[in-house]
């Protein structure tokens, strides 16, 4: 059988759990080696550990995406390391809720710089070495909520249509040159942060049963079933996909709608 990622060298941030460890097994299991960046380092030693074992080749790589400097020196020792980064992923997020007058100044900063600095960072210190060889793909993890006014997210849906927007603008910017961006939108995904995000509702077990309601295929998304298109993205398959952004939320998108009283 043909592996989609054979020797492909993909950087996945946020990896150490949730959707970014899904997305780092499942392009492992197509023959790419991954660096797994977290800042969490018994996190990325879990996800790095599985993977080993399983017979893949993960690079630890624990680094707070809000410090430049340490991007790109992680940037620097994944490339001595395996010579080169093929792919990005920029996954790394934090999702804290709230309406907009009652979110601080200081979770407004701090969603920012993990959500689109941290993207910015990342892509920044790989894009050099893509510009160099003329072939890379980045892909930057958004949210349906950057399309849709989900309530009680306004500070993480800001920032996941910036992200959306932003793969816009630096498809134009280096589709000439062999990099190829695309943004995916994912609906809501049975992951560690759906969890921690229930726990802080007053009523987990009927949003819970809301989620599940309000997307037209009548469940929630599996984090297979995203690393599957972040695969296809990032394979020679979508070799003309570039300043896409694909949602992956079972028809939520399309029909817009919204869980009630949830908040």
């Amino acid at each position: 059988m043909s592996l989609k990622l054979q020797d492909c060298v993909s950087l996945i941030t946020g990896a150490g759990d949730g959707i970014g460890a899904g997305i780092a097994k499942r392009f492992s299991k197509e023959g790419a080696i991954v660096g797994i960046l977290d800042v969490r380092a018994d996190s990325v030693e879990q996800t790095c550990s599985l993977i080993n074992q399983q017979g893949g080749q993960a690079i630890p790589l624990v680094v707070d995406l809000r410090n430049e400097d340490q991007v790109n020196l992680a940037v620097a020792q994944l490339i001595q390391s395996v010579g080169r980064v093929d792919v990005l992923i920029n996954n790394a997020a934090i999702m804290p809720s709230g309406v907009l007058h009652e979110t601080s100044t200081a979770d407004w900063n701090s969603i920012f710089d993990v959500n689109v600095r941290g993207a910015f960072f990342a892509s920044k210190a790989v894009i050099p070495g893509m510009l160099g060889r003329g072939k890379g793909c980045i892909i930057h993890m958004a949210s349906v909520t950057g399309i849709l006014g989900l309530p009680g997210l306004a500070a993480y849906s800001a920032t996941k249509g910036a992200l959306i927007a932003l793969a816009r603008a630096m498809s134009t910017d280096y589709a000439g040159k062999g990099i190829r961006v695309n943004s995916v939108s994912p609906g809501t995904i049975d992951s560690p942060m759906l969890h921690h995000f229930l726990l802080e509702q007053k009523n987990p077990d009927f949003l819970r049963k809301e989620f599940d309601a309000m997307h037209p295929i009548g469940r929630v998304g599996l984090i297979d079933e995203v690393a599957s298109v972040c695969v296809f993205l990032a394979s020679d398959d979508a070799s003309f996909v570039t300043g896409a952004n694909y949602t992956v939320d079972g028809g939520l998108s399309v029909k817009g709608q919204q869980p009630q009283d949830n908040i």
